[in-house]
C-alpha cells in the first residue's frame, strides 16, 4: 500500500517496525515506498479502532443471589472507546474485557441482592454493575456508557411461586386501597352529619334566643303601656273607642255595651 485513509470515527494506531509511533486522526495518509534498489524501508503497519459506541449483549448468566437463588440475567451493555492507545496496548481484546469485567460485576452485584430486592428493584442492580465497572474500564480506555438488566430469569416452580406470591400482593394492596378508601369516605360522612347536627342546633339556639328575645320585648311593651295607661286614663279610653271602631267595620261584629252603669239614679 502507497496511502492509508482513516474514517471518520475511528482513530489510525501508526506503528512503525512494531513500535507505537501515532494516532491518525480521520483523513488520508501516505505510506513509505519500497526503495527501488531494495533499500530497507521501515515497515508501517496501521490498525484502525472504533470510537464509536457500541453495544453488547452479556447473554444467559446464571448467579446465586445472597438468599441462594439461582438467577439467568441477560445484560445489554453500552461502551465506547476514548483512549485508542490504552485499548490496545493495555489489555489483549477491549471488548472481550469489558465482557468479563460487567459480568463480574453482575456476579457480585448479584450475590449481596435478595431476591425480593432484584424484584422490586432492578435499577438498583444496573446502577450498581455501572458503578462498579466504569472506573476499571476508564484503566483500559473504554468508557461503560450503561449496563442495563434486559431479562431475570428464574427456575420454573420459582417462578409460579412468585407470580402467585406477586399477584396476592396485588390483591392485598388493591384491599388496603379500598379499605382506606372506605374508611376515609366514612370519616367524611361522619364528619359531615357532625358539622349538620352542630349547624342545626346553632339555628334551633339562634332561634330560641330570637322569641326570647321578641316575647320579652313584647312583655316591655305591655308594660309600658300599662305604665302609659295607668298614669293616662283618657289613653285607655281613647285605645277603647279605637277598639270599638275598628269592631263596628265588621258586619258581623255583635258589640254588648252596658249603658246600666251609666244612668244616674
Amino acid at each position: 500500500m502507497s496511502e492509508v485513509i482513516v474514517r471518520s470515527g475511528f482513530r489510525g494506531l501508526k506503528y512503525v517496525d512494531g513500535r507505537f509511533d501515532a494516532v491518525l486522526e480521520p483523513g488520508r495518509y501516505e505510506l513509505p515506498k519500497r526503495r527501488a534498489l531494495g533499500g530497507r524501508v521501515p515497515h508501517v503497519e496501521i490498525t484502525h479502532i472504533d470510537l464509536r459506541e457500541r453495544e453488547l449483549n452479556i447473554k444467559g448468566q446464571e448467579i446465586l443471589t445472597a438468599d441462594k437463588v439461582a438467577v439467568r440475567v441477560n445484560i445489554i451493555t453500552h461502551f465506547r472507546v476514548t483512549d485508542p492507545v490504552a485499548a490496545v496496548e493495555r489489555v489483549a481484546d477491549y471488548a472481550d474485557r469489558v465482557y468479563s469485567d460487567v459480568q463480574l460485576a453482575a456476579r457480585r452485584s448479584l450475590a449481596s441482592m435478595t431476591l425480593e430486592a432484584i424484584l422490586t428493584n432492578r435499577n438498583q442492580l444496573s446502577e450498581d454493575i455501572l458503578r462498579d465497572v466504569e472506573g476499571v474500564s476508564a484503566t483500559y480506555g473504554v468508557q461503560i456508557i450503561r449496563a442495563d438488566v434486559k431479562d431475570l430469569v428464574f427456575p420454573g416452580n420459582l417462578q409460579d411461586v412468585m407470580n402467585r406470591v406477586l399477584t396476592a400482593q396485588r390483591m392485598a394492596e388493591a384491599q388496603m386501597v379500598e379499605a382506606r378508601t372506605r374508611a376515609d369516605r366514612e370519616a367524611l360522612e361522619a364528619s359531615a352529619r357532625a358539622e349538620t347536627t352542630r349547624l342545626a342546633a346553632e339555628a334551633d339556639a339562634a332561634a330560641k334566643r330570637i322569641r326570647a328575645d321578641a316575647e320579652v320585648d313584647a312583655l316591655r311593651r305591655l308594660a309600658e303601656a300599662a305604665e302609659a295607661y295607668a298614669r293616662h286614663p283618657a289613653l285607655l279610653r281613647l285605645r277603647e273607642l279605637e277598639t270599638l271602631g275598628a269592631l263596628g267595620a265588621n258586619a258581623e261584629a255583635r258589640l254588648y255595651i252596658g249603658f246600666d252603669k251609666h244612668v244616674e239614679p
